[in-house]
C-alpha cells in the first residue's frame, strides 16, 4: 500500500481513496506510540513543510511546561490506509521539530535513528545497516493488575495457560477440553493446542497492508499464548517504524478478538520470557561487510562490531532491555542470554551468528539481549553506534564460546562476563559509558540525561518503594 513520496502524492491518495480522517502518529521517548487526528482539509503542502503544533510538555520525555510548543511534521513516505479505524483513515508517521530553532528535535527518537544512519555513512564503514528484529509477545484472555497503599496484585488468564484457573468453559461456550502446552512446551504445537493461529494470521494480513513484509508466525516456547511474528529485515529507521506499527496492529487485533496483547518481557513466573532478538548487518557498495573467512565465515569488521556490542553491552541494555521487568527475563534457564559472549548456533550466547544459511548475503549478528519494551529507534541506534565504535577501535571480542554456556564449570564461568542484573545497574553503566553514543551528535547528553532521570524516577525508584507480594510470604510471620 505505501508508495507516496511527497505531499502531492498524499493529497492524491486522500482524494482517490475517499479518506475522511488523517491520523498523525509519533513516538515518545520511552517508546509508546502517540497520535492526533486531522481532517483532509488540513493536509496541504504547508503541513509537510511547516508541520502542525502540539503540546510537547504533555509527552513523556519531551518539553517542560514553559517551553511546550512543538511541531509534528508528517513523513509522506509513511502514508498508509489504517485498518484499525471504522472511519476511513490515512496514517502518517511524523518527525518532531522545534518551532524556535526550526531544527529537528534532539529528543525525537526517530530523529536519532536518522542521525545514526547518516553517521554510519559519514564514517565510510558502510552505506546502509539492515535490521531484523524477532518481536515476541503474549496474548492473554484478560489481565488485571493494581498497586495502591494497601494492596498490590496482578492476574492474567489464558485459555492456553496450563494452570487454567479461570472459568471451566471456553469463551465460545464449549467444554474445556484441556490440551494446553506445558511450561516451556509451547514451541510449534498445531491447533487445537495453538488456539491463536488465526489471530496471528489476521495480524500479519493487517501488517502487510502497511507495507511490512512478513516472513512467518508461530507459537513460541512459553505456555499461555506466547507468539512470534517475524518481519523481513529493512533499514534502521524503516525497521523501527515497522516495529511500532507491528505492536500497534497486534494490540488492536487482539482487542478486536476480546483478548489483550502484552510485550512485557516476563509476565509469567517460571516460564520463558519475551525477547526481541535483533539481527543486524552493514552493507557497503552492495556487499555485506560482515562476510569473510574467519570463524563462522565472519569478517574482521564483523568481529570488531561484536567486540563493540560486548564491550558496551551493560550501557546498551539501558535502551535495549529498558525496564525493571527486563531483568526478570535475563536469568539462566529460560533460553535468555545472560552471558556476554558470542557463538555460532549457540542460543545461550548474547551474540549469535545464525547458521541457517552460510552465504555472503545472509551473514549477520543476532544480538539476543533486547526485549520489545525497548524504544526501537533508540535501541537500534545504540547498537549500531556500539558496533561502529568496535570497528573504529578494533575491539577484539576474544574467542567464541561454542559449549552450552549454562553448563560451564565454575572456573570457565568466572571468565565469562554476565549481563547486569537490574535496571539500576544498566542505568549506572550508561551514565559511565556513553561517549560512543555522542559521536556524530547522534545521541545528545540532554537525551541521555533525560532517559536516566525518567527511568530512575518513574520506574526503578517506584518499583523499589513498593512492597512485593512475595515479601508477604517471606516476612509476614517473621
Amino acid at each position: 500500500m505505501p508508495g507516496a513520496t511527497n505531499a502531492s502524492d498524499v493529497i492524491k491518495m486522500i482524494q482517490d481513496e475517499g479518506v475522511e480522517i488523517i491520523d498523525l502518529k509519533f513516538v515518545d521517548v520511552p517508546g509508546t506510540m502517540q497520535h492526533l487526528a486531522i481532517p483532509p482539509s488540513e493536509v496541504t503542502q504547508s503541513l509537510f513543510d511547516d508541520g502542525t503544533g502540539f503540546d510537547g510538555s504533555s509527552i513523556r520525555g519531551f518539553q517542560a511546561i514553559h517551553e511546550s510548543d512543538m511541531l509534528l511534521v508528517p513523513d509522506a513516505h509513511t502514508a498508509t490506509l489504517d485498518p484499525v479505524y471504522g472511519v476511513k483513515t490515512l496514517s502518517l508517521i511524523c518527525d518532531i521539530r522545534d518551532p524556535l530553532t526550526g531544527e529537528n528535535y534532539t529528543r525525537d527518537p526517530r530523529n536519532i535513528s536518522k542521525k545514526a544512519e547518516a553517521y554510519l555513512k559519514s564514517t565510510g564503514i558502510g552505506d546502509e545497516s539492515y535490521w531484523g528484529p524477532e518481536v515476541e509477545f503474549f496474548i492473554f484472555d484478560s489481565a488485571k493488575y493494581d498497586q495502591n497503599a494497601h494492596s498490590g496484585y496482578y492476574f492474567v488468564e489464558s485459555d492456553e495457560g496450563i494452570w487454567n484457573s479461570g472459568a471451566d468453559r471456553l469463551l465460545d461456550g464449549g467444554l474445556n477440553r484441556g490440551g494446553r502446552p506445558n511450561y516451556k512446551g509451547g514451541y510449534f504445537p498445531a491447533p487445537p493446542i495453538d488456539t491463536l493461529s488465526d489471530l496471528r494470521s489476521e495480524a500479519i494480513i493487517e501488517m502487510q497492508k502497511f507495507g511490512i513484509k512478513v516472513e512467518k508466525h508461530h507459537h513460541e516456547v512459553a505456555t499461555a499464548g506466547q507468539g512470534e511474528i517475524d518481519i523481513v529485515y529493512d533499514t534502521l529507521t524503516q525497521t523501527a517504524d515497522n516495529v511500532m506499527i507491528y505492536k500497534y496492529l497486534l494490540r488492536n487485533v487482539a482487542h478486536k478478538w476480546g483478548k489483550v496483547c502484552t510485550f512485557m518481557p516476563k509476565p509469567l513466573f517460571n516460564d520463558n520470557g519475551t525477547g526481541m532478538h535483533t539481527h543486524q548487518s552493514i552493507w557497503k557498495d552492495g556487499e555485506n561487510i560482515m562476510y569473510g573467512d574467519g570463524y563462522a565465515h565472519m569478517s574482521d569488521l564483523m568481529k570488531y562490531y561484536i567486540g563493540g556490542l560486548l564491550k558496551h553491552a551493560p550501557a546498551l541494555l539501558a535502551f535495549a532491555a529498558p525496564g525493571t521487568n527486563s531483568y526478570r527475563r535475563l536469568v539462566p534457564g529460560f533460553e535468555a542470554p545472560v552471558n556476554l559472549a558470542y557463538s555460532a548456533r549457540n542460543r545461550s550466547a548474547c551474540c549469535r551468528i545464525p547458521a541457517y544459511f552460510d552465504t555472503p548475503n545472509s551473514k549477520r549478528i543476532e544480538f539476543r539481549c533486547p526485549d520489545p519494551t525497548a524504544n526501537p529507534y533508540l535501541a537500534f541506534s545504540a547498537m549500531l553506534m556500539a558496533g561502529i565504535d568496535g570497528i573504529q577501535n578494533q575491539i577484539d571480542p576474544g574467542d567464541p564460546l561454542d559449549m552450552d554456556l549454562y553448563d560451564l564449570s565454575p572456573e570457565e564461568a568466572a571468565n565469562v562476563q554476565q549481563v547486569p542484573g537490574s535496571l539500576d545497574e544498566v542505568l549506572d553503566a550508561l551514565e559511565e559509558d556513553h561517549s560512543f553514543l555522542l559521536a556524530g551528535d547522534v545521541f545528545t547528553s540532554d537525551l541521555i540525561e533525560t532517559w536516566l532521570d525518567y527511568k530512575r524516577t518513574n520506574e526503578a525508584d517506584q518499583v523499589r518503594l513498593r512492597p512485593h507480594p512475595y515479601e508477604f510470604s517471606l516476612y509476614f510471620d517473621a
